[in-house]
């Protein structure tokens, strides 16, 4: 079971939603300072929604139960993946964009995104969700059963924006796991806004700002 997930709107009745996932060992506070620096005003009212993994024993860390979208088995990222954790986490996501979708804001209005494990998650479910949604936002994370994506994608997103950032100097998670999602996903013709900076497994301002001119975009009326 995971805690109900964290909600903040910029003004009421938003037209927007914007769901942002977390990273391993975080919670939904993580990135509510983040999102108060950005400058949404111009696509109206937006609703962010900071959703709490489940609780979860991970592997690499010794077993230590902690928040985790899925369980960590190992160094290398993708040899040995937890595809029963991502799918749950999937489901988990899957059902707040339903939600979104009941209080009224459409699909097309709908971002997904997420730091780390939380960009794994904001793919994983992105480009595998039914209705075309309003973009993708991956910070200093990776394409999570990348083998997979070709059979399971789905033709709603294939022309979804994809906007991917990450630290050159990134400890967690090292540079080339990402420059390889980049590049796979360019492979199967989505189209990629990538993006790098001098930092390590973290947010830089710059990086803040690009994401906001992203969102600008994707969320113009």
């Amino acid at each position: 079971m995971s805690l109900p997930p964290i909600e903040i709107e910029t003004a009421p009745n938003p037209t927007a939603s914007i769901v942002l996932m977390h990273g391993l060992g975080a919670d939904g506070n993580d990135f509510v300072p983040i999102a108060q620096q950005l400058d949404l005003r111009s696509v109206g009212p937006v609703r962010f929604v900071f959703p709490n993994a489940p609780v979860m024993p991970v592997t690499i860390n010794g077993g230590y139960r902690m928040p985790a979208w899925y369980d960590i088995l190992g160094t290398d990222l993708a040899k040995r993946e937890d595809e029963a954790g991502l799918r749950n986490s999937q489901a988990i996501i899957e059902g707040l964009i339903a939600n979104e979708k009941a209080r009224g804001i459409a699909a097309g209005r709908i971002v997904v995104a997420g730091f780390s494990q939380g960009c794994a998650m904001a793919l994983m479910t992105g480009l595998r969700h039914s209705e075309r949604l309003a973009g993708i936002v991956g910070m200093s994370g990776y394409l999570p059963l990348a083998g997979m994506l070709a059979a399971e994608r789905s033709p709603a997103n294939q022309d979804v924006p994809i906007f991917l950032a990450h630290g050159t100097a990134d400890p967690v998670v090292a540079i080339d796991r990402a420059t390889a999602s980049r590049d796979a996903l360019v492979a199967l013709g989505y189209d990629v806004q990538w993006h790098q900076y001098p930092m390590p497994h973290s947010v830089c301002m710059e990086e803040v700002a690009d994401i906001n001119a992203f969102l600008l975009r994707v969320l113009a009326a």
